[in-house]
């Protein structure tokens, strides 16, 4: 048996005014994976634990297969083992992200948590100018992709509160800034890269380009190194993953997955889906399993943009599964798990806690299934997967 888990990142959402009352999925263009839904099993999984905060990085240990309230060591230090960043047990990582930030009257609010997505050749360029300009050794910046990257502590602190960026849109910054022991010398950090960043050449040449200057860092999201069994260990299988973005990837290495490059992959609404459907099936020449994801669902709706959120879930269904499908038939049998993180509502730009849709397709057995794959239809489908580390062993033995 083949399996395949492709994880579309904040495709769930609300009910939206404009759609009459409907969700996107519910008036996406999504013929395959309604056709897939028809005949294969289908319900809802809670992917974070309750008192945990529905970010990308619990929800996906999750779908991994593990434990968040075991293994959960903070989002950073999972982005860390993907970039190849050896961390020492003292050393402490944050998430960096490239914002962009707006005046309002006399305070600064958070304009765009990705700097305009920009691209990863001019993201490493502001990074480089951040390790030229701060001299303490004890802080180090590493490029990632587009507007994700990292800083790592050296004997640093990390029993700090953060907020992530993308949860405050046209927020007031001061208010949500790092608190607790240590988190002056992270906003000491941060206002000295809005000195460096404002007058620099970097931001001239994209302001005369007419896109979105950098105006700070913003630092989030710590943790010291962690430590997982692997897929191996746990199932038995081997296997790789496909993502755009470090935090995936981090996750897939320390399950002990191979992490897999497909070209022209962006974390966004332009990504490389065909490609990540073809390489996939590759994988599975030789693996046993191979982790999919997409993250296109999760930026369109931090962007508050219903269009693109729901081009994003045609795409996903014109453009991967289709490529996906087509390629998976070559082999005897196959399990297809699709299955989303979190909801990430277009309306809220934010993450949310509430349970997701799955479905798992089997190629030579046939379920009751639903009409579409929308939450309403696989909240009434009966299936609830509660402890969403479970899953994988729903998928791999059929028990939950």
């Amino acid at each position: 048996m083949k399996y395949i888990v492709v994880i579309a990142d904040g495709m769930a959402d609300y009910p939206i005014e404009e759609l009459n009352g409907k969700t996107p999925l519910e008036v996406a263009e999504k013929g395959l994976v309604d056709a897939l839904a028809s005949k294969s099993l289908c319900g809802l999984v809670k992917t974070v634990p309750e008192g945990m905060q529905p970010g990308s990085d619990i929800a996906n240990l999750s779908l991994f297969g593990y434990d968040p309230k075991i293994y959960f060591n903070g989002r950073a230090p999972l982005e860390a083992v993907s970039m190849g960043i050896d961390m020492s047990l003292s050393d402490v990582a944050y998430r960096c992200n490239l914002v962009t930030f707006r005046k309002e009257e006399q305070n600064l609010v958070m304009d765009d948590y990705s700097a305009g997505h920009i691209t990863t050749e001019e993201a490493k360029r502001y990074i480089d100018l951040l390790n030229d300009n701060v001299k303490e050794k004890c802080f180090n910046f590493f490029p990632g992709v587009s507007y994700r990257h990292l800083m790592i502590w050296k004997n640093g602190k990390w029993e700090i509160s953060t907020t992530p960026p993308h949860d405050i849109p046209d927020k007031k910054i001061s208010d949500f800034y790092p608190k607790g022991d240590g988190a002056d010398e992270l906003i000491r950090l941060m206002e000295s890269s809005q000195k460096v960043f404002e007058n620099s050449d970097l931001n001239k040449e994209r302001i005369k380009k007419g896109k979105k200057p950098v105006s700070s860092i913003w630092l989030w999201g710590q943790g010291k190194k962690p430590n997982m069994p692997t897929l191996q260990e746990k199932y038995g299988i081997k296997g790789s993953v496909i993502a755009a973005v470090d935090l995936i990837n981090g996750i897939g290495i320390l399950a002990g997955l191979k992490k897999i490059k497909v070209p022209n992959v962006t974390g966004y609404i332009d990504t490389n889906f065909e490609g990540k459907a073809e390489y996939a099936v590759n994988c599975l020449e030789n693996d046993d399993i191979v982790f999919v994801h997409i993250e296109a669902c999760d930026e369109t709706s931090h962007e508050g943009s219903l269009e693109k959120k729901l081009l994003a879930i045609k795409y996903i269904n014109d453009r991967f599964l289709t490529t996906l499908k087509k390629g998976l038939d070559r082999f005897d049998n196959y399990r297809l798990l699709l299955v989303i993180d979190h909801p990430t509502p277009v309306k809220l730009k934010i993450h949310v806690n509430d349970p997701v849709p799955f479905l798992i397709y089997e190629k030579n057995k046939e379920f009751k299934g639903v009409r579409s794959f929308t939450e309403k239809n696989c909240s009434n489908a009966g299936l609830f997967i509660e402890e969403g580390f479970k899953i994988i062993d729903f998928l791999i033995n059929g028990e939950h």
